[in-house]
């Protein structure tokens, strides 16, 4: 890709987006652009249509989601899929508007079935019941994928989807309920320790497995793929590697240096019994992510404590 393209990064203050912004400056790319929502509201087809035709990207990188955790997910089901429709579809007919030739589409390991087999291949895509309580934004994502394969096969694109795993990082929602996993793990065993509290009760039984991708390194994927992918089926990201949400839980507390004691809310929904995603396709390309769960977990702590004031207000 020639540093000096123009790239649109919908969704850019976002915990994806901002890291990718943050990836594309450091390798030199001159011409980054975005509006915040307040700027925006991608939801508002003029608005997007407007924008697109006045700031005429060469490529455009579409980050921006309504996203959260399994009770976000299960509870406002009908906001998640009615609003991230919209933003797809406004954001890719507004590329597709000004002849738009490169995109990446991100989306979500979500879109495959419940008990797809692990690790999961990028075939495994509709073949299966979806998990439940997060089936509504799948359906958006997966959508999404069609519409990138359609718009291939309509107009020629070269666009692409890319599927990352479970993300985490600087930058995330840390929300104690409505965040996802690793983040609302992170901020309730640290206010645990805080208040010198003797437990912390995880949601569900802890046995199910999940693979998490620092969000740095799918912003390195992201761009990888750009330069070097050009395929009509979507693409996993992710590290290969998962653990159970129980020695997750034990691994943020041993960063947090919390010594109280963690119990199971077996009460809770636990979600797909495991998530880890099949990276053949990806590493057999040339990448591979390099950040150890430990070390990102060290490092997104260190974030979350610079950053302790602003996010008590949210």
């Amino acid at each position: 890709m020639d540093r000096s393209s123009r790239i649109y990064i919908a969704g850019h203050r976002g915990l994806v987006g901002s890291a990718i912004w943050r990836h594309l400056k450091a390798e030199g790319f001159t011409d980054i652009i975005g509006a915040t929502s307040a700027e925006l509201d991608l939801r508002d087809r003029a608005g997007v249509f407007d924008f697109m035709r006045e700031n005429q990207p060469d490529v455009v990188i579409d980050a921006a989601a309504r996203v959260g955790g399994i009770q976000a997910n299960d509870t406002f089901s009908a906001d998640f899929l009615s609003d991230n429709l919209q933003i797809q579809v406004n954001v890719m007919d507004a590329a597709n508007d000004i002849d738009v030739d490169r995109l990446l589409f991100l989306g979500s390991s979500c879109i495959y079935p419940k008990y797809a087999e692990q690790p999961i291949k990028e075939s495994s895509l509709l073949t299966g019941v979806l998990e439940p309580t997060n089936d509504a934004y799948a359906i958006a994502k997966i959508a999404g994928i069609m519409q990138v394969q359609a718009s291939r096969k309509q107009y020629g694109r070269h666009w692409i989807s890319a599927m990352p795993t479970n993300l985490y990082g600087p930058g995330d929602n840390f929300h104690p309920e409505h965040s996802h996993v690793l983040p609302a793990l992170l901020r309730r065993i640290h206010e645990a320790k805080v208040n010198d509290d003797a437990e912390v009760v995880i949601w569900g039984s802890g046995t199910p497995r999940r693979e998490f991708l620092h969000v740095d390194d799918l912003a390195k994927a992201s761009l990888f793929l750009l330069e070097n992918y050009d395929d009509p089926q979507t693409i996993n990201v992710g590290v290969g590697e998962d653990l159970s949400i129980r020695e997750l839980a034990t691994m943020v507390a041993e960063t947090v240096g919390y010594r109280g004691e963690l119990t199971q809310d077996t009460s809770k929904p636990d979600g797909t019994p495991q998530k880890l995603l099949d990276v053949t396709r990806l590493r057999e390309l040339g990448w591979a992510a390099t950040t150890g769960l430990r070390d990102g977990v060290a490092n997104t702590y260190d974030w979350y404590l610079e950053n302790l004031e602003a996010l008590r207000k949210k």
